[in-house]
């Protein structure tokens, strides 16, 4: 028995590295997407809400946003991942794909800022300061993005950042078959 307390550490690495090589196998063939969290609104109508407009302070409600096929992007300054992410958007913007967004339990002054200096993509910056609204979508941090259909019903979840080669993978062919036409690149 005391032989077998001698080897317990190195059987227990063992047991460690080959579930660790098993995950990093499956990442790598495309088996297992760490950051494809589940969403319970996939298939479900956005919850209904009415929050302040960041850039004038208005009330915006559900009914102003829905109505074409849009992206809902969750972001914040204090989000290091949506430093890089934000010139993708812009470039989304400026190819026509419609951008709503919530500046996420952050500092109002900071967000208007961030807008001015980095460029503005959305069509309306919702300002969620308490989470409130980040709650009912099961928002699990930023940035994430949802893609929502013209009747305001979610389609799509997507937890990271949005770049190039997410979007060719994951956005374009959704928003094509929803939009009814061909691939948006």
């Amino acid at each position: 028995m005391q032989r077998f307390k001698l080897f317990l550490p190195l059987i227990i690495f063992a047991i460690l590295a080959a579930i660790f090589f098993g995950v990093e196998r499956r990442v790598l063939t495309g088996d297992y997407v760490p950051t494809d969290l589940p969403s319970a609104l996939v298939n479900k109508p956005l919850p209904e809400f009415s929050e302040p407009a960041l850039d004038d302070g208005r009330i915006v409600n559900k009914s102003h946003i829905i109505g074409e096929v849009f992206l809902l992007n969750v972001w914040a300054t204090w989000c290091p991942t949506c430093h890089y992410e934000h010139p993708f958007l812009v470039k989304l913007a400026a190819q026509g794909v419609k951008i709503v967004s919530i500046d996420y339990k952050d500092d109002a002054e900071a967000g208007r800022r961030w807008l001015a200096e980095k460029g503005d993509p959305y069509a309306v910056t919702l300002f969620d300061e308490d989470g409130s609204l980040g709650l009912d979508l099961g928002v699990t941090g930023a940035p994430e993005t949802y893609l929502v259909d013209a009747e305001g019903i979610v389609r799509f979840r997507y937890q990271g950042a949005l770049d190039q080669t997410v979007w060719d993978r994951e956005f374009a062919h959704r928003i094509a078959e929803l939009n009814g036409r061909g691939a948006v690149q």
